[in-house]
């Protein structure tokens, strides 16, 4: 009996254990710097550098500067496949156990931050 005990006691303890689902606040807040960082893959993977008025990002051939902005401009000019292709691009490259904030954040289009 009391092994029977000892081993229901160790498959217990032994069990995958439950994460602690994140508050909305903290949802919130990784899903906005993880916005901010994809809006920066976007403007690098776009190449916005070479045409920033800002030096240091000519500087670094990466953005440095304000990527919301950067972007924004940009837009208009990069053709949807362009977009679409980065995006997958961005995902290929996304590791398959990211959190569900980060993830979400990787699967929006440029235009998505703007809308």
């Amino acid at each position: 009996m009391d092994s029977e005990f000892a081993v229901a006691l160790a498959t217990f303890k032994a069990a995958p254990k439950r994460k602690a689902k994140l508050s909305a606040v903290d949802y919130a807040r990784r899903l906005a710097l993880e916005k901010a960082l994809q809006q920066k893959r976007y403007c690098d993977a776009f190449g916005l550098w070479r045409t920033c008025p800002r030096s240091s990002c000519r500087r670094r051939y990466a953005c440095s500067g304000d990527a919301n902005a950067c972007l924004k401009r940009a837009l208009a000019r990069i053709p949807h496949q362009t977009q679409w292709q980065k995006r997958q691009d961005i995902l290929e490259a996304t590791p398959p156990n990211i959190g569900k904030p980060e993830r979400s954040a990787r699967q929006c289009m440029p235009r998505d931050f703007y809308e």
